[in-house]
């Protein structure tokens, strides 16, 4: 009997920016909110289940648009086995993503960069590729 493959292709049509910081994730919430004028809310965490049967939790904090949403991610977390696990393990030196998916091109990305940037506890800001990114399919939480 002939086999059919299903090949599925994801769109990324969100941009990324990469957050380097030693604080909590609900006190960097709190600051993004500030600063961007947001208005992000603690939501339920996100499970991922890998072939390998382990199990990561990442805190997120979400905002949804008209057209789009915001969320914070954690990059770092424990999982099923107890061991620190990575979102994005290729990017294990950033503590958090700020995904930004607007249909209607309002939420400027560059100026979120740029004022989150000013915040004294955030040490770097980095706006990323998606598709450069190796386990870019993590970030498909939708």
């Amino acid at each position: 009997m002939k086999k059919t493959k299903l090949l599925v292709e994801h769109t990324y049509d969100f941009d990324l920016i990469g957050l380097v910081t030693p604080i909590k994730d609900y006190k960097l919430a709190w600051l993004v909110n500030n600063h961007l004028g947001l208005d992000l809310k603690k939501d339920q965490d996100l499970e991922i289940e890998f072939v390998s049967e382990s199990t990561l939790k990442i805190s997120q904090y979400f905002l949804s648009l008209p057209f789009g949403f915001i969320q914070l991610l954690k990059n770092k977390s424990l999982n099923s086995a107890d061991q620190v696990s990575y979102l994005i393990p290729e990017l294990k030196y950033l503590d958090y993503f700020l995904l930004v998916q607007d249909e209607t091109e309002q939420a400027n990305v560059d100026l979120f960069a740029e004022e989150l940037s000013k915040i004294r506890y955030i040490q770097n800001v980095m706006k990323l590729d998606v598709n450069k990114i190796k386990s870019k399919e993590n970030l498909l939480t939708y």
